[in-house]
């Protein structure tokens, strides 16, 4: 029998990624894995358009499916110019369906590259950095990103608002107490359901990213990223790489090898089927 806690607000921030100019790094390059890489993931939230990732004009994931979720990659630090293509397009002919140019992933940085449509419904690329320093003893760390086509949204766990009126493409970071909660998602100041409710397990010392993500046509979903190397002591000690959701938010997840961009381009796929 599961345990439901209501969660206590404490404290929340987040930074914002560093954009930059200059030379953009070789994808085949060699660095140093303790101080000149970035660790980076990328989720596809665009609903029903498959696509292929390019990163300084070669090939990073091809047939990216909607709502799939990289494992971690170790980058090499420096600047990125980032497009997403429909899946078989020519990067030399055709329009990216969106791009992010002069990307800075400094050494030590931890992010999450996000395809996702704005509120509009333009497909839109965009990095987040993930607040990956030691949770509070005790506590567990909430991150909600909005990503969908859809106005502003109330996110509720057991039915009680957490964060009010977050509007594409914002997120906000709340420190809480561990447990299992049902959250969901309604459009600001209603109750009408956007998300349908799922169980969320906010476990001691982790941070829980959930993405609200989709579009009225497709349906709005969650999504969510899961680390466990941010735990205080003595629950646990800072290092090692960012898991996935739990069972009860499961991701189509790819394999891609820590090596670099260029064996990230070749790697294999792991798939969880994604539950609506």
């Amino acid at each position: 029998m599961r345990t439901t806690r209501s969660l206590t607000l404490v404290t929340g921030t987040a930074g914002a990624l560093v954009l930059g100019t200059g030379a953009a790094p070789a994808l085949a390059a060699e660095a140093d894995p303790a101080t000149d890489v970035a660790t980076v993931t990328v989720l596809h939230a665009i609903p029903d358009v498959p696509v292929d990732v390019y990163a300084n004009g070669e090939e990073l994931i091809a047939d990216f499916e909607p709502g799939t979720l990289t494992d971690p990659l170790l980058l090499p630090a420096g600047d990125y110019d980032l497009e997403i293509f429909p899946v078989d397009a020519d990067p030399l002919e055709d329009e990216p369906t969106a791009e992010l140019a002069d990307v800075a992933l400094t050494p030590g940085l931890d992010a999450t590259v996000t395809a996702f449509l704005a509120e509009d419904g333009t497909p839109t690329l965009m990095p987040f950095v993930n607040d990956v320093s030691v949770v509070p003893a005790g506590q567990s760390r909430l991150v909600v990103r909005h990503v969908a086509a859809a106005p502003a949204v109330d996110v509720r766990a057991d039915g009680v608002p957490i964060v009010t009126g977050l509007e594409n493409p914002d997120e906000e970071v709340l420190v809480v107490d561990p447990g299992v909660v049902s959250a969901d998602a309604v459009l600001a100041g209603t109750d009408t359901v956007a998300v349908d409710p799922v169980d969320l397990d906010l476990a001691e010392g982790a941070v829980t990213t959930v993405y609200a993500y989709g579009s009225e046509d497709a349906g709005y979903q969650f999504a969510s990223q899961t680390s466990t190397d941010t735990a205080s002591a003595p629950t646990g000690v800072p290092g090692g790489e960012a898991g996935l959701a739990d069972d009860e938010l499961p991701l189509p997840l790819i394999a891609v090898s820590l090596a670099g961009l260029a064996a990230a381009a070749a790697a294999s796929r792991r798939v969880a089927t994604n539950r609506s």
